[in-house]
């Protein structure tokens, strides 16, 4: 076993940007992980509001960052890992997706790279349901290149007609929560407005990790459904920016064993 370098001049600052960050499980693994590989890095959380990025990004190029998904030969470079992280916690629960049928709920960061990276492994159909807000146009364009780009068939669907998303949930092999609906404290809410709409061999997961088990997940078992949370998505999300700030594959299962056991 490594043992990380005390903090000293040439301690390579990674961290996450995000508003709220308190509750992330991100700083245990990442820092357990550079312990364990003996790397002089530390992670670190830092609380930014959407409206005050653009400064902490100008900052953090001048600070010359190892890591916020970025800065690569004195360049920022972005990387979103969300869907590497999801795919292969489909995996990990034992679940084989590709070429079949998804339901997804959300068009944000996090489900936008679910999205591409679910099309690029080989899903063949994808419908996104989301409220008009501010990432619909982008969306618009992205169920655009997917459906130019892959053989991924993909839509994108106003949410609020919930015949269309119980006859698209019908059709599907898994549904997603990409949303932050249901994540504590408002544990009590759910974009899915009836359980009758699950029907038992449908595959229902939430990126939400916190509670643990969603008003979404808990309805789902309640149907027989299969179930899994974010849990792992987070895990296998940060083990994929981990080799790209590092160049080392992070210790999942020593990470897993200590953070992630359910």
């Amino acid at each position: 076993m490594g043992c990380i370098n005390e903090i000293n001049g040439h301690t390579k600052l990674t961290g996450l940007l995000g508003s709220p960050v308190a509750h992330s499980k991100s700083p245990l693994m990442h820092n357990e992980a550079f312990k364990e590989l003996g790397l002089n890095y530390v992670y670190l959380c830092f609380d930014v509001p959407e409206n005050n990025l653009k400064v902490a990004y100008e900052g953090l190029k001048k600070l010359n960052v190892a890591g916020f998904n970025c800065n690569k030969n004195g360049k920022f470079i972005g990387h979103n890992t969300d869907g590497i992280g999801y795919m292969q916690s489909v995996k990990d629960a034992g679940f084989d997706i590709i070429g079949d049928t998804m339901t997804l709920l959300g068009a944000g960061g996090a489900a936008s790279s679910i999205f591409v990276q679910a099309a690029l492994d080989g899903v063949k159909n994808i419908n996104v349901f989301s409220i008009k807000d501010r990432f619909w146009e982008k969306a618009e364009k992205m169920v655009d290149a997917v459906n130019s780009k892959t053989d991924c068939n993909a839509k994108l669907i106003e949410l609020g007609n919930d015949d269309v998303l119980g006859e698209s949930i019908e059709k599907s092999q898994i549904l997603t929560n990409a949303t932050s609906v249901g994540m504590a404290p408002n544990v009590d809410s759910c974009i899915i407005p009836d359980k009758e709409m699950l029907r038992e061999d449908l595959i229902v997961s939430d990126v939400i990790y916190n509670p643990m088990e969603t008003k979404l997940l808990r309805m789902a078992k309640e149907q027989g459904c299969q179930t899994f949370n974010g849990l792992y998505m987070l895990l296998y999300q940060g083990a994929e920016a981990f080799k790209i700030w590092t160049g080392k594959d992070m210790p999942v299962e020593h990470i897993k064993e200590l953070y992630f056991t359910v």
